[in-house]
């Protein structure tokens, strides 16, 4: 009896467990920062993929530079913490419709090297270019204040705040172009991730933080959307076929990051309402999250609950009393610094937790019980074993254990739940949950 009383404190002393530095990172997050740095990105004009690269002042050159001065003297502060560069791909006007003359689509990039995990990469994005309402117009002015010059001040923020700090994988904050044109600058940082043999935990692109009055007449300042897909399309044959009998329907990686975000949110921000929702995207759209899902790395899509089209791709203009375009008074910036502030104890959880297991075994048909085996994970204290029910969005249930890799949750019918496992640091910070991908004999 004794030896049951210290497990259960134990297990109610982790699994309830929270960090004074995430509330801390989460007070440091500036609405002011917020307003000037989308301010300023409104002032170029336009920031159009294929805008002015030469000027100082407007266009897509001069916005990048900026960018990337910012994010150098973020490094400066830190004593040189970021790794600052270009990452660029050439795209031809040909066979690209949107594409209206040859042109280089350059990201912006700075990396906050992890100081156990150097090559585990938790990153987050927001898309440097603007367009106004014809895709092809590149000399229109098209300030993008929401989309998305929030996105890229919530990344530069982030920045600012997280480079205070160290943690054991490393961030990266991005600026990404050619979004409007077809993702190009997603699908351009995701084939180098690939081929520089990044491990990515996941990225989470924000693409509009900043807009709280919908088109539809809601004004919401706590509500936000979490897009994620269900399952890789790198899914191979075999994979499907077992997804057919044994479940996972919707519990790829992308899903699993999407729990994992609802689950610090409600935990750090109660007062805020994280929606996940099962799809890619937006219906019949896309965002820069795509391209890694693309090549099988897991991401999600971080945006307002309630949009407004008037202030989306649009010519400034008063048409029948309505004005339209993406301005900058339309901003709001409580909001914004919100939504920088999901992102940014998402990261800090995530770099500071161990590696998720990579292996996770289940088995118990036809038995009153469901066994669970994982791989070890070096540096784990100890793991969380989830469940829920089949039907339910969230990891509602759980129990911590400690010194195995293998054990049997007695009385759980295996057929009523679905099951996961997390690692759990010396710190007591959790990996993302990884649904079993191997059965037990």
């Amino acid at each position: 009896m004794k030896a049951l009383f210290l497990f259960l404190i134990v297990t109610t002393t982790i699994s309830a467990q929270t960090h004074q530095k995430i509330y801390d990172i989460i007070d440091s997050i500036s609405v002011e920062r917020l307003r000037e740095d989308v301010k300023i990105l409104t002032e170029f004009g336009t920031r159009n993929t294929f805008s002015d690269t030469v000027s100082t002042t407007r266009g897509i050159g001069a916005a990048r530079r900026w960018i990337k001065n910012e994010f150098d003297t973020i490094s400066k502060d830190c004593d040189n913490c970021l790794n600052v560069f270009y990452q660029k791909d050439f795209v031809t006007k040909a066979g690209n419709h949107r594409v209206p003359h040859d042109a280089w689509v350059v990201n912006v990039v700075a990396i906050q090297k992890g100081t156990k995990y150097p090559n585990r990469y938790i990153i987050m994005s927001g898309d440097i270019d603007s367009r106004a309402s014809e895709t092809m117009d590149f000399t229109t002015d098209a300030p993008g204040a929401n989309d998305n010059a929030s996105g890229m001040a919530g990344a530069i923020e982030a920045a600012r705040v997280l480079s205070k700090y160290e943690f054991e994988s490393s961030i990266i904050y991005v600026g990404l172009s050619g979004e409007e044109q077809g993702l190009f600058g997603g699908a351009g940082l995701a084939k180098y991730a690939k081929d520089e043999g990044w491990d990515i935990i996941g990225i989470l692109n924000n693409d509009m933080i900043g807009n709280i009055e919908g088109v539809d007449g809601v004004i919401d300042n706590r509500t936000f959307r979490i897009f994620s897909e269900p399952v890789p399309p790198t899914e191979t044959e075999p994979q499907r076929k077992a997804r057919r009998f044994y479940g996972g329907e919707v519990d790829g990686i992308s899903r699993q990051l999407a729990r994992y975000i609802h689950k610090t949110v409600k935990t750090y921000m109660p007062e805020m309402n994280p929606m996940m929702v099962y799809r890619l995207d937006r219906f019949g759209r896309g965002g820069h999250h795509r391209p890694f899902n693309d090549l099988g790395f897991p991401g999600i899509r971080i945006m307002e609950a309630h949009e407004n089209y008037t202030q989306q791709h649009q010519n400034i203009r008063t048409e029948k009393g309505i004005n339209y375009g993406d301005t900058f008074e339309h901003v709001n910036f409580g909001y914004t610094k919100k939504l920088t502030a999901v992102n940014a104890i998402n990261m800090a959880s995530l770099a500071s937790a161990p590696p998720a297991p990579t292996t996770v075994a289940i088995g118990g048909i036809v038995e009153p019980s469901a066994k669970l085996k994982w791989n070890a994970v070096d540096d784990a204290k100890g793991y969380k074993i989830y469940w829920r029910d089949t039907t339910s969005p969230t990891w509602d249930h759980s129990r911590y254990v400690e010194n195995v890799t293998e054990f049997t949750l007695k009385g759980i019918v295996i057929d009523n739940f679905y099951f996961g496992i997390a690692a759990v640091g010396e710190n007591g910070f959790e990996s993302v949950v990884v649904f079993p991908n191997e059965i037990m004999r």
